[in-house]
Formats: C-alpha cells, structure tokens, sequence
C-alpha cells in the first residue's frame, strides 16, 4: 500500500497567534509542541521570525511574534520527530538576525508575500536556503490574483531554490473547483516544485479543500488545533489527523492538547465560523472589515454589514 506524502504543518501558534496577540504562555507552547509531537505531526510553526525593530507595537506583542533562539532552546530544549517553522514577511524581517540552520532550533522558513513582492521574496528564500533551511513561499490572496500575474511569478519560482510552493486561500473564497483549478495551473506551471495549501473556514470549506488539494498531489497541508487562526480560522488539524489515509498520524494526542488547552481558550477568544465571516469570505474581501464588526457593539448585525458591504456608495469605506 502507498505510503501518504501529506506532511501536516501545525500552524495554532503562528496563525492562532492573529487571536490572541500571540499572547501564549510557555507552558501552553510546550504542551501543544508535546502533543503534536506524539500525534507524529511533522511540522509545528511555532510563530513568526520577524524582526522586532521593523514592525511597530512590537513591544505589545508575545515572545511567538519575534522568535528568538535561545529563548526557543528554553522551550523546547529537546526536539523530536515534529520539526520547527517559522513565518517571515517581506519588509518585516532582518536577514541578519537569522543564525545559520545547524545553530538554530528551526528546520522551516517560509516567506508570505503578495504577488507583487515575489522577487523579494525568493531573494530571502535564496538566503534561508543557503543557510541550511527548508523554504517555501506563500503567495496569499490568490483570488484577487491575475493571471498574467501568476504567470509572471511563476517564470520566476521555476528557477528560484525554493522547496514549496503555497497555494494560500487568504480569503476563504475559493471553492473545490477553484482549488482544483489551483493546483493544476501550479502543477503545470511549476513541474519540478512541492506543493503547499493554506486555507481559510469562512464557507466552512478549509478541510474539504485540502482534501481537495490532497487528491490533486500537494504536499505541506497548513493547519491548527480547533482551527485556531485569524477570523475564521484554518482547517483543523484533528480532522486531517484522523482522516488521511496511510499516514502515522494519532488523533488522541491532538485531542488531549485540543481539551485541556484549546477548549478553555476558545471561551476567551473568538474564531471560527462566524457570520460576518462568511460574508467576506463569499464576498471575495479581507477579514478585516468582519473582525472590526466582531470587536463592536453590532457585532451581530449581519444584515447590516452584508449591505455595507455590497453598496457600490460605501465600498471605499470597507478596506
């Protein structure tokens, strides 16, 4: 029987991070990074690497924000089967501030970009890739993306060193066909690169998309415990745990982490499907204006958000 290629990135703390303010103590980090670990989940991203001096409210931010390694040895002084990732941002990150692989507890870079920055970002793939890491880029907002756009981007990734390539639903827009679509013109597109999916549960639609993804040959499959991310959060790590096939994977670790530390922050801290998200999601619009509706004394005046929304008059208004 086939061995499954599908390789699971935990992404709670990075992508949950958005929630909270990656306000996470070391304890919770240790406990999820132990469960993932005997679940044999292959990638834990553990936060962002970027750079504290080039972002502002640095200082309000958790540690998961900024990620330092001889605070990351503390946490985790004995790694195991789960490797470690992070996420940079064009512009937000110093090169010289990331150590060479065989002195860091990082396996995993990858770069976020629009499609606009994906010379600059193949430009720090370059550099991560020479100091020992596995790379990939992420190329979000895929649906506000043109074609001759892509095509563009993808002339240049073909040459480039990085491993992965992402196919990132931003938005939670995209449905199966349109995932279909995706995967296929990236495939065509980029023959000799691995494929990566990031989606988004606005039409509840993350999980199924994956699997879609799955079917259609991508490899590294973004997700987080409970779905735990910005707005309406990420396909959930249990479910694909449980439901890919021919894998090593272990649900009932990803259940213990799931209720002792995931289920009592659910009751502090709001994602997941949620109507205002699903009208930005169906929309084909940025999370943003929903979040904002969400921290407000209307937060669930969905008529009236959905009419904001779709009146040509205040569409300015909305970004």
């Amino acid at each position: 029987m086939k061995i499954n290629q599908s390789k699971i990135v935990d992404c709670t703390i990075r992508d949950g991070g958005l929630v909270n303010n990656w306000d996470f103590s070391v304890e919770f980090v240790q406990k999820l990074y132990a469960g993932l670990n005997e679940a044999s989940v292959d990638y834990m991203e553990i936060g962002y690497k970027n750079s504290p001096k080039l972002l502002k409210g640095a200082e309000d931010a958790g540690p998961w924000r900024f990620l330092d390694d001889d605070f990351l040895r503390k946490v985790i002084p004995q790694k195991g089967h789960t490797k470690l990732s992070a996420l940079v941002d064009i512009g937000r990150v110093d090169e010289n501030d990331i150590l060479p692989r065989s002195e860091s507890m990082l396996d995993l870079i990858r770069v976020a970009c629009y499609i606009k920055d994906v010379d600059k970002a193949l430009q720090l793939v370059q550099v991560f890739h020479d100091l020992g890491y596995e790379t990939t880029i992420n190329i979000m907002a895929l649906s506000n993306v043109m074609e001759n756009e892509l095509i563009e981007a993808f002339e240049m990734i073909k040459e480039s060193v990085v491993d992965v390539v992402y196919i990132v639903d931003s938005y939670g827009s995209l449905d199966y066909k349109d995932m279909q679509y995706l995967v296929e013109k990236f495939k065509t597109h980029l023959p000799n690169k691995r494929l990566g999916v990031h989606t988004h549960n606005n039409m509840q639609l993350a999980f199924s998309n994956t699997l879609v993804a799955v079917d259609h040959g991508v490899e590294l499959l973004d997700a987080s415990v409970y779905g735990m991310g910005r707005a309406a959060g990420n396909c959930p790590t249990e479910l694909l745990v449980t439901h890919l096939k021919n894998t090593n994977y272990k649900l009932r670790p990803i259940l213990g982490v799931l209720e002792e530390l995931l289920i009592p922050l659910r009751e502090k801290e709001e994602w997941g499907y949620i109507i205002p998200y699903m009208i930005t999601g169906t929309l084909d619009e940025h999370p943003r204006s929903a979040m904002a509706l969400r921290s407000s004394a209307d937060k669930d005046k969905a008529v009236d958000f959905f009419d904001k929304m779709t009146t040509p008059e205040v569409n300015f208004d909305k970004k």
